[in-house]
């Protein structure tokens, strides 16, 4: 069936449809030209030519296309095709190999005692495409380039340990524990790549579809970023990422792709399996999922290589004098060519030759078997070596290969195209038997027969020749992959002078702690062996955050530098772009910061190099609308800072619901390695800061794969100056008492976090001189560390009943302050209120339990009922039911304080910039 008419814009670019041909005769005589000049010149000197009339028909304002699209077959033409330079039979013979130890490793998960899944059909349809790579372009971390950076598809990833297993990398217990990582410990190997569970053989974790291409952009960008920085020297090192077309209709896959190209990333290359199926069907069952793919990485300005059709084809495109084979490849839809391969070869002589005279006569001498033979162009090792090489050899566009294969190759009739495949996880016997046959696998039926559950692998061992060639290769390309090393260069840590002025307070000014956070911040990048490491990542928000002031000295990153006049030129703060600034400014783009955060937070590992990324960013969009991305920088162990600024549900004064954050801490205590802190003070910024670059970089550290989450605020307060007191390890480890009280009195216990330590030290006073209570005040600097550390106490008294319990740090610090205690934050009681089981005192909660809404500070205290008076209101009530003050006591505080009016608050103030 044809598709209609009105759909072919979306499958090609109708050149010539909508015109009138007003002299066929001389239309022909100019196609005859061209044919001519192709037969007796080639492919190159024609689009020379062709190229040449386009740009003559411009200048004389000649309307010329924008060709989005090009004909559905292989970009490459047969006559520019590079000689393959391996050997294709012994290539061919290990790959059979690799395809069977991939399935036979899912199929042994899914035995009866263990059925835990895995994937077979993914690989199995793009073994070609990584095995090419990994025999000839995929560098390892031995080569002068430092080794390529390959994001693997993550339901591939059996394919990977199928190699590593015949590399002599994994053992065969090993491929027993797949997606087994406790019970079959040491040897459990992760369902994906996954680093922080394997972090010596992965290094890019990928299969949260849609992260990958957005992180692999970054990667490459920040490959350049350490090169024209001086950083690192220039490589011809290499990003791959390894794609689903499927996944390409994530927003997060397509959403950078300009940063690529204006960037000129010829570094990068995207490798698209497009099988045309996702999870549960077709990809574009109507249309053409290579085509659209086609127009979309055209018009981001990436170079396009398309690998339709494999070599058995060429013959039948090279007599099709008048298009009309070209034409049905064109219009035939996607939802067709997967029924093709879950039928057979008269199928395919039926409905996709016989659709004209001109086709079905071609194949008239080809018999069903030989035209069930034509394969796609992802699986010929030459088409697809002529695709990699071109891509490696493009300068100054990214590139992208788009590659036709089949879901499920060679798994037989149940698995090949089918819908379901995806979910497929097991082999029958006959299954098994096909597969066997299809490799020429030399196993008996009485081998598969003897127990379904558990086929032998195949691996002849290192003094085989095939495997010597294969190993030959890897050890010419650099090593092994996938593999991640972390051998760093030392970092020499700041001196502590870097320090003093966020401890010194603010004397008589006003700063917000954002202030306080970017004053140290630029502190740190003047120690001049520090400094250079320190990489600061910003949305378009860095006036907002006061880091303007970074502009003229640390410059805004841009390789292709400043070529404009800048408007603010003649000011102090003027905006400056060079091919050596340090700040990364990447737009309006959060994923994409995630994705630089991602990238130098693990540029100690991809290039042993480290850098300390700082991004600061507005806190509702953090862990809200990018912790996926988080997530995957965690399960790739990278080291840094996040910055919430202008965090609160109350504190961004006037912004509204979209902007007002109370919940970020919360969703950041999900993360195991996000270490989540809410100072109130600049000198408690600089002990939590200086505390974390010593667990991620000092010598000492027992787990440095951590990342520092900082909310800082932009309601200036005075700063005081650092106490010559000051509890280090109590602001380190989340809690410290900052002020005692100065009266004798009934006594409550009053906790507060960032922002709302100064009304939690106005609600002691008011307490002291309206009511005669006693009251300490404590910053806790994170309620998330308190509670994780309480837990970790639990759980070693559980697991070890015998031994002395340990005592929380919370409990141990609150240990002898009497009387109830009454918590306060910016966000919601969740928050506060993970600490509960851990006060030996009773315990009350107030928090922002509801959506954000613009206001003032102080309205939207009241209303939330977390501010200074209802914090003095709150002590009464508990302190009253303990026959401490007068039972009246809470009632005439409602009234005195006016508690239900919110226009009567008074904690905080008007000032500062949302």
């Amino acid at each position: 069936m044809n598709v209609a008419t009105e759909d072919i814009k979306n499958i090609r670019s109708a050149l010539t449809t909508s015109l009138p041909d007003a002299d066929p005769e001389e239309t022909a005589e100019w196609i005859e030209s061209f044919d001519g000049l192709l037969d007796s010149a080639g492919t190159k000197r024609a689009e020379f030519i062709i190229r040449s009339l386009l740009q003559r028909a411009s200048a004389h304002s000649v309307a010329v296309p924008f060709v989005t699209t090009t004909d559905y077959v292989n970009t490459i033409p047969v006559d520019q095709e590079p000689e393959f330079p391996g050997d294709e039979e012994i290539e061919r013979n290990y790959r059979k190999w690799l395809r069977w130890n991939a399935a036979i490793m899912v199929h042994r998960a899914q035995r009866s005692d263990i059925g835990v899944g895995g994937h077979i059909s993914t690989y199995a349809g793009a073994a070609t495409l990584y095995e090419v790579g990994m025999n000839h372009f995929f560098r390892g971390k031995d080569h002068p380039s430092g080794g390529d950076q390959v994001f693997f598809q993550g339901h591939a990833s059996p394919g990977m340990y199928a190699r590593a297993f015949l590399e002599g990398r994994l053992t065969e217990e090993q491929m027993n524990g797949f997606r087994q990582e406790k019970s079959a410990a040491p040897n459990g190997l992760s369902s994906y790549p996954h680093p922080r569970m394997m972090p010596e053989f992965w290094e890019f974790p990928t299969v949260s579809m849609g992260i990958g291409p957005t992180n692999a952009i970054y990667q490459a960008s920040m490959n350049r970023y350490l090169e024209n920085r001086g950083l690192k020297e220039p490589t011809d090192q290499q990003v791959w990422a390894f794609l689903g077309d499927g996944e390409m209709d994530e927003p997060e896959s397509r959403g950078a792709l300009q940063l690529a190209a204006n960037e000129g990333l010829d570094n990068l290359n995207f490798v698209i399996n497009c099988n045309m199926q996702r999870l549960d069907g077709p990809v574009r069952g109507n249309g053409k999922i290579m085509q659209e793919l086609e127009a979309f990485f055209r018009g981001a300005g990436w170079n396009v290589i398309k690998v339709v059709w494999g070599r058995e084809w060429d013959a039948l495109l090279d007599k099709d004098d008048d298009g009309a084979l070209v034409e049905i490849m064109n219009t035939t839809p996607d939802g067709d060519y997967q029924t093709f391969k879950a039928e057979s070869g008269g199928f395919v002589r039926d409905q996709f030759f016989g659709r004209s005279p001109q086709t079905k006569a071609m194949v008239a001498d080809m018999s069903d078997e030989e035209i069930w033979q034509l394969k796609r162009g992802g699986h010929d090792y030459r088409k697809v070596y002529a695709a990699y090489k071109a891509a490696t050899e493009f300068k100054g566009k990214p590139t992208v290969i788009l590659a036709a294969t089949v879901k499920g190759y060679g798994l037989g009739p149940h698995f090949e195209g089918r819908n379901a495949t995806h979910q497929m996880k097991k082999l029958t016997l006959e299954d098994l038997k096909n597969f066997r046959d299809h490799l020429r696998m030399p196993f008996s039926d009485e081998d598969l027969e003897n127990d379904l559950y558990n086929p032998p692998y195949y691996n002849p061992g290192p003094d085989d020749p095939t495997i010597k060639y294969m190993l030959e290769r890897r050890k010419a390309l650099g090593g092994n992959l996938p593999e991640r090393r972390d051998h760093r260069a030392d970092v020499k840590l700041p001196e502590d002078k870097a320090y003093d002025v966020a401890k010194r307070g603010s004397g008589k000014q006003q700063a917000a702690t954002t202030m306080a956070f970017v004053r140290l911040l630029k502190d740190l990048m003047r120690d001049k062996e520090f400094g250079k490491r320190v990489v600061p990542i910003i949305p378009d928000e860095a006036r907002t955050f006061g880091m303007d002031s970074f502009f003229p000295t640390s410059k805004i990153y841009n390789p292709l530098g400043q070529n404009y006049i800048s408007v603010d030129r003649d000011l102090m703060l003027a905006y400056k772009e060079s091919p050596q600034g340090q700040i990364f400014h990447v737009g309006i783009n959060e994923a994409g910061a995630v994705s630089a955060f991602t990238a130098a937070g693990t540029s100690y590992a991809t290039h042993g190099e480290p850098l300390i990324p700082v991004y600061v960013f507005y806190s509702m969009f953090g862990f809200q609308r990018t912790g996926d991305f988080i997530w995957a920088a965690a399960d790739q162990l990278a080291r840094g800072f996040l910055i919430g600024a202008t965090a609160g549900i109350t504190t961004l004064a006037g912004e509204g619901t979209q902007h007002m954050d109370g919940h970020s801490p919360v969703l950041a205590s999900t993360n195991p390695a996000v270490r989540t802190y809410d100072p109130a003070y600049g000198y408690e910024i600089a002990h939590i800061v200086k505390a974390g670059l010593e667990e991620m970089y000092g010598p000492d550290s027992e787990d440095p794969n951590k990342i520092y989450y900082l909310t800082v605020y932009n309601e200036p307060i005075v700063q005081p100056a650092e106490p010559a007191d000051v509890d280090v390890e109590g602001i380190v480890k989340g809690i410290h008492r900052i002020k005692e009280a100065d009266i004798d009195g009934p006594r409550v216990q009053l906790l507060g976090s960032g922002v709302s330590v100064p009304w939690v030290l106005d609600a002691q006073r008011i307490l002291a001189e309206d009511w005669n209570v006693s009251a300490d005040v404590w910053s806790v600097t994170s309620w998330v560390e308190l509670r994780r550390d309480g837990l970790a106490a639990e759980r070693d008294a559980f697991l070890n009943p015998d031994a002395e319990p340990r005592v929380p740090f919370v409990t141990q610090r609150l240990a002898g302050a009497t009387g109830p205690v009454i918590a306060t934050t910016d966000y919601r009681s969740e928050l506060p209120d993970g600490i509960r089981q851990f006060i030996p005192n009773e315990f009350a909660t107030l928090g922002g339990n509801d959506f954000g809404f613009a206001d003032t500070r102080a309205a939207a205290r009241r209303y939330f009922h977390i501010d200074s008076h209802s914090m003095v209101v709150r002590a009464l009530e508990m302190l009253a039911r303990r026959g401490e003050v007068d039972a009246q006591a809470p009632a005439q505080a409602i009234e005195k304080y006016q508690l239900l009016d919110v226009r009567a608050g008074r904690s905080g103030n008007a000032g500062g910039e949302s």
